[in-house]
């Protein structure tokens, strides 16, 4: 069961770009140990979700909570202070620093330094590909490789959440399925995740539960088996191949 106080949670947020008002009262709830997704169509609010959560963003009104603390307001580097860490879009890496530099990048706000190595050998563990390039540069790896660098680069931070924005954005079919089930992999070890997916079928097949977004307003939410089965989420967004 989970911990009954969420680590991650909206209360009736809104966020305004100047007039326009891209998200509308949502509340989302993410307990510990959970993977939860978020889904919706283009312009539906996804990313400005994420970026709010990360402080890049500053809600009109609401609070953003992390582990029982209102974060509203704090700087990104505060918030991934409080364990909050994300692998972009894309992935992003440093591409002409090497696979280890950019592994050591995801460590650099961890006090305990002492830890770092068996942090490292546990992600060799995870993806031996990884430890077989390490002095290469990440900018000359295939795109599932780079993937694992990303996600490794994350976990080196230690996040209590780990946010995953578009994880199957711009990689072939065959690779989409080993990501998410690096994607599970890491939730099964106690990593709490929150995924913003474009592909719904495959990211429900994964979560616990999961969040719809239309227009910025939560039209839908429920454990991922009773979005699979629901007929207009069915219609609306499975299958769809857009992003926000």
């Amino acid at each position: 069961m989970p911990d009954p106080s969420p680590i991650l949670e909206f209360r009736s947020v809104n966020i305004h770009y100047g007039p326009v008002h891209v998200l509308k009262d949502v509340d989302i709830e993410i307990f510990p140990g959970e993977m939860v997704c978020l889904l919706g169509g283009n312009a539906s609010g996804k990313t400005t979700t994420l970026k709010t959560i990360l402080g890049m963003v500053e809600p009109s009104s609401g609070d953003v909570v992390i582990d029982g603390t209102v974060m509203t307001g704090s700087t990104t580097a505060e918030i991934v202070s409080m364990g909050v860490t994300m692998v972009p879009e894309n992935r992003r890496l440093f591409k002409r620093m090497t696979v280890y530099e950019n592994l050591e990048i995801g460590a650099y706000l961890r006090q305990d330094r002492e830890n770092l190595e068996a942090d490292l050998e546990s992600i060799y563990e995870m993806f031996p590909r990884v430890k077989e390039r390490l002095s290469q540069k990440a900018g000359t790896l295939s795109g599932g490789e780079q993937q694992m660098v990303a996600v490794g680069r994350a976990l080196m931070a230690k996040p209590k959440v780990l946010l995953m924005d578009e994880p199957s954005m711009g990689l072939a079919p065959v690779l989409v399925q080993q990501n998410f089930d690096i994607i599970k992999q890491i939730n099964d070890v106690g990593v709490t995740v929150f995924v913003v997916e474009q592909n719904a079928n495959m990211a429900l097949s994964i979560a616990d539960r999961g969040y719809v977004l239309q227009t910025g307003r939560i039209v839908l939410e429920g454990t991922a088996e009773a979005l699979l089965a629901n007929e207009d989420l069915r219609k609306a967004y499975l299958g769809d191949a857009d992003s926000a």
